[in-house]
C-alpha cells in the first residue's frame, strides 16, 4: 500500500512523514518553494522527540504520480482548495483501467465537515478523518508536530456511513499503519459526532487568527464561550449529535500533549498560520460559516460567526497580520451585525 498525501502542509506533513518514517510507501504532494525544499533536501518533521529528515517521493501535481490499485489518497489540503484538488485528481488514470475517482480510496484528513460531501461528487470510496493534529507549516520543507508521544488522533470511518458496517478491509490496515506510526488511531462508524466536535473546537481559529491566543485576553476566551454557544445551538437544532469535550479528552488522556519543540515557534491554529503565510484564502468559512450556513437553514442567528467569517475572510484578502485585530474593535462589530 502506498500513500498520496494530496497537500503536505502541516497536517498532510506530519501523517506522510510519520508513515514514511515508518517504513511505509509515501509521495507528498506539494506545490511551489515546499515542493522544491523537500526535493532538495527532504523533509524536516521536528518533534518534542526528535529532528527528523525524511526523504520520501514529492509531486507537485497528478501528472508526476502514476496511480496503481494499491495506493491510497489522503486529501489534507484546506477545505477550500478541495474542489480544485478533487477535480484534479478524480480523473487520473490507474494502472489496469479506471480512474483515481473510480477506484481508489479518498480519506478527507480536513477540518470542518463540508469536504467530504465535495469528495463524494467526484470519488466513489470517501472516508472522513476527524483529525485531532497540532502541526505547524510555516517554512518551506519543514513541518512542526508538538505532541508527544503520540502525534495526533484520528477518527476514521466512511460517508456516507454504510448500513451493512464499516468498510474494515479497507480501513483497518490504515488504521494499523496509522498506529505503528504514533497516530492513535480509532475505526468509527460515528465519524461524523467526532467531525462536528472538532468544528465546536475549531470555531476559536477565526478568533485567534484576528485577535490573537484566547489565553492572553480573558475577553476572548468569553467570546469563544459565545462563539461556540452559537455552534451548539445550531448542531441542536438541526439534531446533528457530537461528541462531549470530556469525551475527547478522556480519550486522548496524557498520550497527546502539546510540548516544547527545539527552535519552533508557539503553537498556533491553521487559520492562523495561513494570515502568516499570505496563502490569500482562509478556511473560516468552512468553519464559522458552516455554522451560519446551519444557523440560517434552521432560524438560529448567529452574529459571532458571521463577524468572525466576515473579518477573517477580509484578513486573508488584504494580506492583514494575524492577532492584529483589537479585541474592542471586535466587539463593535458584532455588536452591530446583531443589532
Amino acid at each position: 500500500m502506498r500513500y498520496v498525501v494530496i497537500g503536505a502542509g502541516a497536517v498532510g506533513g506530519a501523517i506522510g512523514g510519520r508513515l514514511a518514517q515508518s517504513g511505509h510507501q509515501v509521495v507528498l504532494v506539494a506545490r511551489g518553494a515546499h515542493a522544491q525544499a523537500m526535493r532538495a533536501d527532504g523533509l524536516r518533521l521536528d518533534t518534542p522527540e526528535e529532528s527528523l529528515l525524511l526523504r520520501p517521493a514529492v509531486a507537485e501535481g497528478p501528472e508526476d504520480v502514476e496511480l496503481t490499485p494499491d495506493d491510497v489518497l489522503l486529501l489534507a489540503v484546506k477545505v477550500q482548495d478541495s474542489v480544485a484538488a478533487l477535480d484534479a485528481w478524480a480523473r487520473r488514470p490507474v494502472a489496469g483501467g479506471g480512474t483515481a475517482g473510480e477506484r481508489l480510496p479518498l480519506l478527507c484528513a480536513q477540518n470542518g465537515v463540508a469536504g467530504d460531501r465535495l469528495a463524494l461528487r467526484r470519488f466513489r470510496r470517501v472516508h472522513p478523518v476527524c483529525v485531532w493534529l497540532p502541526a505547524q507549516y510555516l517554512t518551506p520543507g519543514r513541518v512542526v508536530a508538538p505532541c508527544a508521544p503520540y502525534t495526533g488522533m484520528l477518527h476514521l470511518g466512511d460517508y456516507p456511513a454504510r448500513p451493512d458496517g464499516m468498510d474494515e478491509a479497507t480501513l483497518r490496515p490504515i488504521a494499523d499503519d496509522l498506529e505503528r506510526s504514533r497516530f492513535l488511531a480509532f475505526l468509527t462508524p460515528e465519524v461524523s459526532h467526532w467531525k462536528y466536535a472538532k468544528l465546536l473546537a475549531n470555531l476559536a481559529n477565526s478568533l485567534e487568527a484576528l485577535c490573537g491566543p484566547l489565553a492572553d485576553d480573558r475577553r476572548l476566551t468569553e467570546a469563544y464561550d459565545l462563539v461556540r454557544a452559537e455552534g451548539e445551538a445550531v448542531l441542536t437544532a438541526a439534531g446533528i449529535p457530537w461528541v462531549s469535550q470530556r469525551r475527547e479528552r478522556e480519550l486522548r488522556g496524557e498520550r497527546m500533549r502539546i510540548r516544547p519543540v527545539p527552535g519552533a515557534e508557539p503553537s498556533a491554529n491553521s487559520s492562523w498560520q495561513s494570515l502568516r503565510r499570505g496563502t490569500g484564502s482562509i478556511e473560516a468559512d468552512y468553519l464559522n460559516g458552516e455554522i451560519v450556513l446551519l444557523g440560517r437553514l434552521h432560524g438560529v442567528p448567529t452574529p459571532w460567526n458571521a463577524t468572525l467569517s466576515r473579518l477573517a475572510g477580509t484578513f486573508a484578502a488584504e494580506g492583514r497580520e494575524p492577532g492584529s485585530l483589537p479585541v474592542a474593535e471586535l466587539l463593535t462589530e458584532v455588536d452591530g451585525a446583531a443589532a
